[in-house]
């Protein structure tokens, strides 16, 4: 053939058709890699179509193979879309192009391969913003029509590309780990002391990391995406574990042969196959070829074959072969990275712990450098791998239910089944756990508060679930893991239904925005406002989503509504496509805001000196029931202690408070574990005398006076510090801790006590005692 005899619209056309696709280069190009039929019983279909035009040095580089049953003169009709608008409309008569084996067509297999020049005046004609918009929505319809009878014999349509894409490593990179960091500066300014600050910085942490798991769901769903709102949740896919590295997937392709599996071969065979990723512009083009010629109801597969093997990929499928995974691989790939993640963080807790040991010995810190974590590192690891396990819980729940409608080996089938049973049991009965506590602390000292952040035991292994939330919001963890585990039922059971999924998001997502909207689970107003604002922003994606999947189009199907159809086809397909750039605008600069929230809250904590100044105490005091083996050496401390029921004979974490048994948040009633049967400690505080002289330390209880029962009853009453002698003992009615010193009617305020009357310290908040 000879392609240099083509009209100069022919060239614009062929030129602007292929302009548009995700595959970032350096040079200006418009390229398409993929000939796909639009039209049922299409008479034309091409197994590989790779086409390139380069402006720098008007070239045009093509390689189609194919099969054509049309036989005679034919007409085409070449339509170029750009975000649903058709661009450019023109019909070409092959017979006066000089198309040598085009007119007329001929059945049989049709190879064309050549590398052709391009007139300059043709290039004249793009605009420059063709090359350098990111993910342009653009594909070119051809049309071949019969000139005897009109009729429609074949319709091809292929993508197009400007080699320039929103999807860069850069940007998942950047993400995960500024996410990365903030888990391990709340990680380790928890272990110096400064639980405010480490409760912060998590609660965010967790969210943002939530976020960037919603964003790479939307991409996970079967909807017909546009190019840009694709590329951009792809940039997400590593919080579900979607990371391709070479040895892995060998590893994961050889498991599946082992264990009986046939693994696929779709990136393999790339140059003999065409494979079209699913996208908003080609329902389009469906829909209006449909429009125009009345064509029966399409139906959206996940994965569909012609005869000529051109494969359609959409949902999980299209995730995993834009990250050049396997779609055989894509469930192994999740699962082994998560291991490593669980695996190399438990190593480096371990090795954390060695080294906090040696430079203790070694003197490079103090002793009480991150003591807690020392005496109880193996009760912190546990908290820290459930915290990993609620992680990747919505990663496991997707992939796992997935797997079951593949099938890709037996052996698979029944990793799935024990990963996601497994995880869904052990955070159902964490949950449960923590109900349970707070339960009987609020039945005992009328706080959930109480129990649940005064025993380091339960705090530092079910703290995970609870800490991000206020107090009296324990609960709320149950319903989060619900909404988990229906969004990943929708998007792993539906994955043949885009609609289906795009109409559950919007109510899932409702839901969870006016739910927290009105209970405002979280520890205090900023966290509030910042997950709430995340809720919005997911809710207006689902609705968005919805959009794109033309669901709100006109039905197509009786004659005479068939002109309005298409107007009202082409004007969603107008509104779609400019949706997908408003997507993509406002969730990049949210993300942008809240990685910089993070970013700026994990660098204060990690450089700071006192970061817990930069957040107000929590109204639920939990402040003050968090104990420390290194901050129990002064009077008030030791009150404190003693209020709350310490024993001297059990170490830091000798006690575990949620246990069912033998604790007195059991019940048992046991003296030991009760503050009643504690003495309080003499106080160490001095008087106005003159320093020098020491006497014996006075009590501020007056020892007259009978405060506890004397038979030995175990007392289980609220925090207020009252009973029947109130009457004898002025201000007796006031909490023991929360009360100033000037208001003791046994000893008058001391300008030499061992504090002062403004010290700072928790125990002066109340211990649970000012409720």
């Amino acid at each position: 053939m000879h392609f240099t005899s083509l009209p100069k619209p022919v060239w614009l056309s062929l030129a602007t058709i292929v302009s548009l696709s995700p595959f970032a280069s350096p040079m200006r190009l418009i390229e398409s890699s993929s000939l796909n039929p639009c039209q049922t019983n299409s008479s034309f279909t091409a197994t590989l179509f790779n086409v390139i035009f380069t402006p720098d040095n008007n070239s045009l580089a093509f390689n189609i193979l194919g099969v054509s049953s049309i036989s005679g003169y034919v007409t085409a009709e070449i339509d170029v879309i750009a975000y649903g608008y058709t661009a450019v409309k023109q019909t070409l008569d092959p017979c006066t192009s000089n198309l040598e084996g085009l007119c007329p067509m001929n059945t049989g297999q049709i190879n064309i391969q050549s590398n052709i020049d391009i007139p300059s005046s043709v290039e004249k004609d793009i605009p420059s913003i063709a090359y350098g918009v990111p993910d342009l929505d653009g594909l070119v319809k051809v049309y071949i029509k019969n000139n005897v009878t009109g009729v429609s014999e074949a319709c091809v349509e292929a993508q197009l590309s400007n080699g320039q894409t929103v999807d860069q490593k850069g940007v998942g990179w950047t993400t995960a780990v500024i996410a990365g960091l903030a888990l391990l500066a709340s990680a380790v300014t928890s272990g110096l002391g400064h639980s405010n600050t480490a409760a912060h910085v998590a609660a965010n942490a967790l969210s943002l990391f939530g976020f960037f798991q919603a964003q790479a769901i939307i991409g996970m769903t079967a909807v017909p995406l546009p190019p840009i709102v694709a590329s951009w949740t792809q940039n997400f896919q590593w919080s579900l574990g979607i990371i391709r590295v070479g040895f892995l997937e060998s590893i994961c392709t050889w498991y599946q042969r082992a264990t009986g599996g046939t693994p696929s071969t779709l990136l393999s065979t790339l140059n003999t196959e065409s494979v079209e990723v699913q996208k908003r512009s080609l329902n389009l083009g469906k829909s209006i070829m449909r429009a125009a010629h009345a064509l029966s109801k399409r139906t959206n597969a996940s994965s569909t074959t012609t005869a000529a093997k051109v494969i359609i990929v959409s949902g999980i499928k299209r995730v995993g072969f834009r990250a050049k995974i396997e779609t055989t691989n894509i469930f192994l790939t999740g699962i082994i990275f998560f291991m490593i993640f669980v695996f190399l963080t438990a190593v480096c807790v371990m090795l954390f712990k060695g080294f906090c040991e040696i430079a203790v010995k070694a003197g490079w810190f103090k002793g009480d450098k991150f003591e807690d974590f020392r005496t109880g590192w193996k009760i912190v690891l546990k908290g820290i791998l459930f915290r990993l396990v609620l992680i990747g819980y919505p990663q496991i729940c997707i992939l796992c239910l997935w797997e079951l409608t593949q099938k890709d080996s037996a052996a698979e089938i029944v990793l799935a089944l024990f990963f996601f049973v497994s995880m869904s049991v052990a955070l159902a009965w964490a949950s449960l756990k923590v109900f349970r506590i707070a339960k009987r602390s609020v039945t005992m000292h009328k706080n959930p508060a109480y129990i649940l952040y005064s025993d380091p035991s339960a705090l530092n292994k079910w703290g995970f679930l609870y800490v991000q939330f206020r107090a009296t919001a324990y609960y709320f963890i149950m319903p989060s893991l619900c909404y988990i585990l229906i969004k990943a039922l929708f998007i792993a059971f539906g994955q043949n239904s885009g609609i289906t999924q795009a109409i559950a998001l919007v109510v899932i997502e409702a839901g969870s925005l006016i739910g927290v909207s009105i209970l405002r689970p979280w520890m205090d107003k900023k966290t509030n406002a910042f997950n709430i604002s995340i809720a919005a922003i997911n809710f207006i994606n689902a609705i968005f989503l919805l959009v794109f999947t033309s669901v709100f189009n006109q039905p197509v199907g009786i004659p005479h509504l068939i002109p309005y159809s298409l107007i009202l086809k082409i004007t969603q397909g107008i509104v779609t496509g400019v949706m997908g750039v408003v997507f993509f605008v406002y969730n990049a600069a949210f993300a942008l805001v809240l990685l910089l929230m993070v970013l700026v809250a994990t660098c204060y904590a990690i450089f700071s000196k006192n970061p817990d100044t930069r957040y107000q105490p929590m109204r639920d005091d939990r402040g003050s029931f968090i104990k420390s083996q290194t901050n129990l050496n002064t009077e008030l401390d030791a009150l404190g202690v003693t209020a709350r029921g310490d024993m001297a004979q059990k170490g830091f974490y000798g006690r575990d408070l949620d246990d069912d048994e033998d604790s007195y948040s059991s019940g048992s009633g046991k003296m030991g574990h009760d503050a009643a049967g504690v003495p309080l400690p003499p106080s160490t505080s001095n008087s106005n005398r003159n320093p020098n002289i020491r006497e014996p330390p006075r009590s501020p209880i007056d020892p007259n006076m009978q405060y506890f029962p004397s038979d030995g009853t175990p007392r289980h009453g609220a925090p207020m510090y009252k009973n029947d002698n109130s009457s004898s003992r002025p201000g007796a009615d006031m909490p023991l801790m929360g009360r100033q010193r000037d208001q003791s009617p046994y000893r008058p305020d001391t300008a030499g006590g061992y504090r002062q009357q403004n010290n700072t310290s928790p125990w002066q908040r109340g211990a649970g005692y000012d409720h």
